[in-house]
């Protein structure tokens, strides 16, 4: 469905384009947007490069098993069916600190990398367990305290103060992480009614 929307909107502004005699500018404008995403996508590799070195070394370091111990209340309760020392833990305690730090695209490997270890544990391969579920809702909600990538985007498109972006960031997925929560938890109770 979306590639159809994609097709129609792309197909829109080029029949509109040539039937206003706009062609070139069309054209010119593709290739100065082109040019700014690859310069904004190098830009970028480096801070994301960083960050997903940093998470490694915490995960070789052992800083996410003691991190796992730490937040054992938080992840005993989030997520029941796991044993707390099981490898699944870690791994999702790694996917969701990424998440804070705002760098989904380190988040992303690690998030399949928790499913993969969760998906171990399931009794019924291929369906989705409360913790699978419970993770996709943790880590869709997004909860970010330091927005990196947008802090990044900011400072690449010249924004005059590109650390503003924190405290309504902080708000926002902190009431959408919340929100996310008490709907796991209601769901879950419902369904077992």
């Amino acid at each position: 469905m979306i590639n159809w929307i994609w097709f129609f909107l792309l197909g829109g502004g080029i029949t509109l384009a040539a039937f206003g005699n706009k062609g070139a500018e069309v054209t010119d404008a593709i290739l100065a947007a082109t040019g700014d995403g690859v310069t904004l996508v190098i830009g970028l590799l480096g801070l994301i490069a960083f960050w997903s070195g940093l998470m490694e070394i915490a995960e070789l370091s052992g800083l996410t098993t003691a991190l796992a111990r730490i937040l054992r209340p938080i992840t005993s309760r989030l997520f029941p069916d796991v044993p707390p020392e099981h490898e699944a833990i870690g791994a999702i305690i790694l996917s969701i600190s990424a998440n804070i730090l705002g760098i989904g695209n380190a988040a992303t490997p690690l998030g399949i990398r928790a499913m993969e270890k969760l998906e171990e544990l399931n009794s019924s391969p291929g369906t989705a367990t409360d913790a699978m579920c419970t993770f996709v809702a943790l880590t869709t909600s997004s909860l970010t305290l330091i927005p990196v990538t947008v802090i990044g985007l900011r400072h690449a498109a010249g924004s005059q103060n590109p650390t503003s972006i924190i405290p309504p960031t902080m708000i926002a997925t902190a009431s959408s992480t919340l929100a996310a929560i008490i709907t796991d938890i209601v769901w879950r109770r419902l369904r077992r009614v």
